[in-house]
């Protein structure tokens, strides 16, 4: 749910200026429309836990997040969550087909996103064709990501999963230039359960298994990857 504490909106820096475009949709503009999206967005902070925009809510905004990590999930009809991602800066987040959002994303830890309302950046976007095919290439890329979860949701034991989903985290940071063996995970176990389609106990047995093997050390906030040969071996079983 939305907390009761309203997130807080500020002025933000200039978008030319700003640390995550190479990484983002606005990668693909020029100087002069970076200045016309400056008047489009605004700084948006949450702190941890808190909600950006919920499932089914009616889609308002779309949101370019600058810093910090998001979870995205969606609540099945019994209940219980399922994460379908984490959201990391750079990653464009609210599109959809339809005029609700189809799933939940709130923040981990302290977030801040650009949040662009919906209409002015429609009309932003009509005569930039430019900018409609970078957004069709992150739609690509989180259509594979997604592909890639089924798999990984599919017939693979639970080491498999744990070892592929340490990998593709320390990737995904990799592209944002934070290449190393020492893998932070901000996120929790029990998030990390309702990513893999495990219970919490098996997350933290799994763990505790790979570390006894040699395969992982677990530190605070994360893993380093004691043997990296293995365990691409084993996700790669």
């Amino acid at each position: 749910m939305r907390t009761a504490r309203a997130a807080n909106e500020s002025n933000q820096l200039l978008c030319v200026d700003c640390v995550v475009r190479p990484f983002s949709f606005c990668a693909a503009l020029d100087r002069a429309e970076l200045r016309e999206l400056d008047h489009l967005g605004r700084h948006v902070h949450f702190l941890p836990r808190e909600t950006a925009f919920a499932q089914e809510e009616l889609t308002t905004s779309f949101f370019n997040l600058l810093a910090g990590v998001m979870r995205l999930y969606k609540l099945l009809p019994d209940g219980r969550r399922q994460i379908v991602g984490f959201a990391l800066p750079g990653d464009f987040l609210g599109l959809a087909t339809s005029a609700h959002h189809r799933f939940s994303a709130d923040a981990i830890g302290p977030v801040t996103v650009c949040r662009f309302p919906r209409a002015s950046f429609a009309l932003f976007i009509e005569d930039k064709p430019h900018l409609l095919r970078r957004i069709n290439e992150l739609m690509a890329r989180e259509l594979n990501e997604a592909q890639d979860h089924m798999v990984l949701l599919g017939r693979r034991s639970a080491e498999e999963k744990v070892a592929s989903f340490v990998l593709a985290w320390r990737d995904r940071l990799a592209g944002l230039g934070a290449a190393t063996n020492t893998v932070p995970l901000p996120m929790g176990r029990q998030d990390i359960a309702d990513f893999l389609g495990l219970t919490i106990e098996t997350v933290s047995r799994t763990f505790t298994k790979l570390e006894r093997d040699g395969l992982i050390a677990i530190m605070p906030g994360g893993v380093c990857l004691a043997d990296l040969e293995r365990v691409e071996a084993l996700a790669a079983a």
